[in-house]
């Protein structure tokens, strides 16, 4: 397997002598993370055993979001909460994608396009769940923006979890969709193009022109624990797994991935540099939270959660988090404990 920091140590020179005018604060910030993760140069920690008093130094995980080595237990213990809201209905997955025409302002302009994108689409399942004709009520929604294809493209694109029904807080009513059936993705394209473009136009955003037809996709998902589990391997670490990278050879790295429509396995070869650019192009603006809750899904709504789990005659208790795993005793198998650690070395790369 292929180390993604080994490939930054191997051709920074090259990647910084084609890319560097184009790195971004946080794009830097999180090369820099990645290169020195569980290094040395990162920090390390000290555990003890209160058994045989055995020392051992670790070297600290950077932490990084975008880092292939880290936050595992992160994506772990959110996987976790939102099972601990899943319902006994049908659920779908509905997503809106960003036409190519937009995609350079978005580039340039990321955390307001990327917040319009989700603030948008949102809205726009609100409106089709308040419709009486449909579900008459209030939707509960997980949004998860995505910025890559599994090609690792620039593709903004988010897709949304939701539990087929709505709730009428007035009638204490829970309406549950019909079948496998949802709502209309072409009249959900409609109302998303129409909200963003309008939403784009009033923060004084110009854009080319965009085409008339936009793409969102509505699909019937089961019960709602494979797509959580899908979304949750990009919320944390990066945007491909390093047992993806399958091979670097003469300046060359290949990467495979799944194609979305046939299933198959396909590989893309191309220069170690503009690999290292499509995987580190999809950092995120700081601070920018990539998953977010609406509706009766939120954490503030907990008494309309309640609610729900109520009319549907379901508990759904929440599982106290699990702690992060802790090192053996390599001499006696006893638990060992934190009894120290060292700050990172300054970083000059």
């Amino acid at each position: 397997m292929v180390r993604l920091a080994q490939l930054l140590e191997r051709y920074h020179t090259a990647f910084a002598a084609k890319y560097d005018s184009r790195l971004r604060p946080g794009q830097r910030r999180a090369i820099s993370a990645v290169r020195r993760c569980r290094t040395p140069a990162a920090g390390e920690l000290l555990w003890g055993c209160g058994a045989c008093a055995q020392q051992l130094r670790h070297p600290r995980s950077c932490g990084n979001r975008h880092c292939p080595q880290c936050q595992n237990h992160e994506a772990t213990q959110w996987l976790e909460r939102q099972q601990a809201k899943l319902l006994p209905v049908e659920y779908f997955m509905v997503t809106f994608t960003l036409p190519e025409q937009l995609r350079t302002l978005a580039w340039h302009h990321q955390r307001l396009v990327y917040t319009l994108l989700l603030t948008t689409a949102t809205e726009t399942l609100k409106t089709f769940g308040l419709n009486a004709k449909a579900l008459g009520g209030e939707l509960g929604m997980t949004s998860v923006l995505h910025t890559h294809t599994r090609r690792l493209d620039f593709h903004p694109h988010c897709h949304i979890i939701i539990p087929g029904g709505a709730v009428n807080r007035a009638r204490r009513e829970w309406r549950t969709t019909r079948g496998r059936y949802l709502f209309n993705a072409f009249a959900l394209a409609k109302m998303f193009r129409a909200r963003l473009l309008a939403a784009l136009r009033t923060e004084g955003l110009t854009h080319p022109a965009a085409p008339e037809k936009w793409v969102a996709h509505c699909t019937h998902v089961g019960r709602g624990l494979p797509a959580l589990q899908y979304l949750s391997r990009y919320l944390y670490r990066g945007v491909i797994s390093e047992r993806h990278i399958v091979r670097e050879h003469d300046g060359q790295v290949t990467f495979r991935y799944t194609e979305s429509q046939t299933g198959n396995t396909c590989y893309r070869t191309l220069p170690a540099e503009d690999f290292l650019w499509l995987v580190f192009q999809h950092v995120l603006p700081r601070g920018f939270r990539r998953v977010r809750d609406y509706g009766f899904l939120h954490g503030n709504a907990k008494r309309l959660r309640t609610l729900v789990q109520w009319v549907l005659q379901v508990i759904t208790a929440s599982a106290a988090p699990k702690p992060r795993p802790q090192p053996r005793c390599p001499h006696c198998r006893g638990a060992m404990h934190l009894i120290g650690l060292s700050a990172p070395a300054l970083y000059s790369g």
